[in-house]
């Protein structure tokens, strides 16, 4: 049986070497080049069983030949490297039809693991490319290994309507991964609707999703389409998936299974194309032992589980991220900053509870707060150095609402010198209190947001935005 014949393409000659004896010791044959045209001069030919190339070559782009191999050799399967390991990088091997791509520096093994899968599948994938304008904005950001591999699974999925399950803490972007699934997707052209389970009331969460029936009950006065409606030829987003009522559980497995569901009040089965995407920051599997979520269903909807990672499991993005936030902030009308090196080496220090949310909230305060042009270690020392308060702080046992604020006052105050706060005391002690208060709240009124808007003295539509704003998890009690 004759050995496969890989054609390996890239300038860097000692990653040629490399490559080669690897693939050689694999038991493949390997002719390597340092140029495109040489690569596509032997396609042209005929010769390779598969291709491996950088993308940045000196004659021409990886991307810019990749739509004419596989014009020419639609079966020919390619693997794409690069050391420009942004999710940009990935969607543009995807969408040219490469079988994978993978960032510098990579593991041998998995590469040639990669290479054998390759040979042994059906390669039919045409090169989709992408408008020009879909590609000016960068929906994700970070270098780090664990990102790496998100921008790989979503390359993947890109041109699928599997359901993916998104996993992870507040804060980590999981409707921006959403939102990328679907603007980068095969639904592009389709509506993204998002909805969040724990903003909704518990007793509307049926109505929201399904739509209601005139008449249906009290106060329906017109017929009103539901998310699946309005979602219909695109992507369903449904965010904090753990605090879906049991009712509302049993109708979204009924439309997972059939493809279809009744509005509250109706009769009639409507038919249903919608592509689903949950999110949770919760562990389904605890709630499910608790009998508090399907366990039919979350099988439904964990066809491909996807979990973002804490900002603390990948620091060394901090850098890119702030730099992406502060453009992104003069962008729309704030003051332009930069930021130094010794800046960024303490940022990446910051355990970031808040995530990557977090993290842009600190850029937009340094662009609008700070006069000075170039953000140093001070400045941030002066925003990090405060004592954090945990947000999911709830009342200690025998413990006063009050006496929870005074003691949250008092670990704030303490942890300054001398207990002397810096400037703008107001608007810092309510970014570190308000999210705790809230929760204090919610817990002493075990979770009944009317009674827990009227200890506050706020309107209860008041309390709920900031409930959803602030990503407060709202207290259940137990059954």
């Amino acid at each position: 049986m004759r050995a496969a014949n890989i054609l390996v393409a890239d300038d860097d000659a000692a990653i040629r070497t490399v490559l080669n004896q690897a693939l050689s010791r694999a038991g493949y044959e390997v002719r390597s080049t340092g140029n495109a045209a040489t690569l596509w001069r032997w396609v042209s030919e005929g010769e390779g069983d598969l291709i491996i190339t950088d993308v940045v070559m000196p004659d021409e782009n990886a991307f810019e030949l990749l739509p004419r191999v596989k014009k020419a050799r639609p079966g020919l399967p390619v693997i794409v490297m690069s050391a420009q390991n942004t999710f940009m990088t990935a969607i543009r091997a995807s969408e040219r039809g490469a079988y994978e791509y993978l960032p510098k520096p990579f593991d041998l093994k998995e590469l040639i693991a990669i290479v054998g899968r390759a040979l042994s599948e059906p390669q039919e994938r045409a090169a989709v490319a992408p408008k020009p304008e879909e590609l000016e904005s960068i929906p994700l950001v970070g270098r780090s290994p664990a990102m790496q591999e998100i921008y790989r699974v979503l390359a993947r999925l890109m041109q699928t309507d599997l359901t993916v399950m998104i996993s992870g803490e507040s804060g980590t972007g999981k409707e921006l991964v959403a939102r990328a699934l679907h603007d980068y997707g095969k639904r592009r052209s389709g509506p993204f609707v998002a909805v969040n389970m724990a903003a909704i009331p518990r007793d509307l969460i049926e109505s929201e999703l399904f739509g209601h029936e005139k008449g249906a009950f009290t106060g329906a006065n017109v017929r009103s389409a539901g998310r699946f409606e309005q979602s219909d030829g695109g992507t369903l987003f449904l965010d904090e998936i753990g605090d879906m009522p049991m009712e509302a559980q049993t109708r979204l497995l009924r439309v997972l299974q059939q493809g279809e569901y009744t509005t509250v009040g109706g009769r009639t089965p409507i038919k249903t194309d919608v592509r689903i995407i949950a999110a949770t920051n919760k562990d389904l599997r605890v709630l499910i032992q608790q009998g508090l979520f399907r366990e039919d269903l979350f099988f439904r909807l964990n066809v491909v589980p996807l979990r973002l990672p804490p900002l603390r499991e990948r620091s060394d993005d901090v850098p890119d991220l702030m730099r992406h936030f502060l453009t992104l902030a003069e962008r729309e009308g704030l003051p332009p900053k930069q930021i130094d090196q010794s800046a960024l080496e303490r940022l990446k220090r910051y355990r970031w509870p808040g995530n990557v949310r977090e993290l842009e909230n600190l850029s937009r305060r340094l662009s609008a707060l700070y006069p000075q042009e170039v953000i140093t270690s001070a400045v941030i020392d002066a925003e990090l150095n405060q004592p954090a308060i945990e947000p999911n702080d709830e009342l200690r046992p025998d413990e006063s609402l009050s006496g929870s604020v005074e003691r949250h006052l008092a670990r704030y105050f303490g942890g300054f010198k001398d207990g002397t706060p810096p400037p703008g005391l107001y608007h810092r002690i309510l970014r570190q209190i308000e999210s705790p208060l809230l929760t204090a709240a919610l817990t002493a009124t075990r979770g009944n947001q009317i009674r827990a808007a009227d200890l506050l003295g706020l309107n209860r539509n008041t309390l709920r935005k900031k409930i959803r704003d602030l990503d407060i998890q709202v207290y259940r009690g137990s059954n």
